[in-house]
């Protein structure tokens, strides 16, 4: 390279001769454009991408499935979910297979489609399975508020919504350094992966195009050989330092933190929202008198362990044989976020 020359992202990454890495994809959306885009084909050797927590269908425990088929197939509430969720294996059965048995679920795009349903069928129960991370629970309040403004008392959440911070606290030590999602911060701004500075965590916030994800390595791999824990946002047109304050006071008012279980990760503290005591008209688990249910996954699958880091999805045994995207066994090859169907979509073994 001419002496002066500035150096582009590409020059960084192909170049680097630093020490091992380990960079973690926190977003599903990023597992997935990273393998879309070439970009693990363009690592050096001592760059390690494994992905984490950052799905929301994946990190749901069975536990919840097996609540949504107990409201379906023994109260006979109409349950309306997000496609992915419908074919997320629980204990004995998915909700796919409940509907074939005659439970009714519905595939709806957004928690409004689900209030709007409920709305249009008064003379149903209906319950919204409200799974997802800081980007899917201002619109579930939203739609809270819309239901208790119509006076609709068929209308409930089941809750299994969750939080990152408290996530990226659990798997500090899983990785060198954390690809922030650019979903999440644009809501909740870039104090959460500031403040894991100085839990010497390193992490940067990405964007989803080609050049975006490009800068954020190149800036990854320029500051990690220095030793020294850093934070960047790399997604600047979309991420602020605040975020969304709207967003962030609609989650506020309707619900408050709790405890919640993260398939593989366990019970963190308080990485979980629930309905306020004030809206409990709309907590399906209060309405109906949902029992706890532990769930049993299957014992051959190692979804637990891809999320938390521990191994890459070839190395699961059900992998590609028994678990395919047609005939999932694991919440991570069904969703379109999940890593094993980004493995087994672009046929992931580079680094492997």
């Amino acid at each position: 390279m001419a002496e002066g020359k500035k150096r582009t992202a590409l020059d960084i990454i192909k170049n680097y001769d630093g020490p091992k890495i380990r960079i973690m994809e926190v977003c599903g959306t990023h597992t997935h454009e990273i393998f879309r885009l070439g970009i693990r084909q363009i690592l050096p050797k001592q760059v390690d991408v494994i992905s984490g927590p950052g799905c929301p269908v994946c990190v749901t425990p069975v536990g919840y499935i097996d609540q949504a088929l107990w409201l379906a197939l023994e109260k006979g509430v109409t349950v309306c979910t997000f496609g992915d969720l419908v074919r997320v294996p629980g204990s004995s059965m998915s909700l796919a297979d409940a509907r074939s048995k005659g439970a009714h679920v519905e595939i709806v795009y957004s928690p409004l489609d689900a209030y709007e349903y409920a709305k249009a069928h008064r003379d149903e129960e209906v319950v919204f399975l409200a799974v997802g991370f800081e980007t899917t629970t201002p619109p579930s309040c939203l739609a809270v508020k819309q239901a208790l403004a119509d006076g609709l008392t068929n209308f409930s959440l089941l809750t299994a919504n969750k939080t990152m911070p408290m996530a990226y606290e659990a798997m500090k030590g899983s990785a060198d350094a954390f690809l922030y999602p650019g979903h999440v911060d644009a809501v909740m701004g870039t104090k959460a992966g500031e403040a894991m500075v100085k839990e010497g965590m390193s992490g940067v916030v990405a964007g989803f195009t080609a050049k975006e994800l490009l800068t954020a390595f190149a800036v990854i791999l320029a500051k990690f050989p220095q030793g020294k824990p850093f934070f960047k946002n790399c997604y600047p047109r979309v991420v602020t330092e605040t975020g969304s304050l709207s967003a962030q006071a609609l989650m506020a008012e309707y619900m408050e933190p709790c405890d919640s279980e993260w398939r593989g990760l366990g019970v963190i503290p308080k990485s979980g929202l629930q309905l306020r005591e004030e809206f409990s008209a709309c907590d399906a688990r209060k309405k109906y008198g949902i029992p706890k249910m532990d769930g049993r996954a299957n014992p051959g699958c190692r979804c637990g362990d891809i999320l938390q880091g521990k191994c890459k999805p070839p190395e699961c045994p059900l992998f590609g044989k028994l678990c395919t995207p047609e005939h999932p066994v694991g919440a991570c090859m069904v969703s379109h976020e999940g890593a094993c169907s980004a493995y087994y979509l672009y046929g992931g073994n580079a680094h492997e």
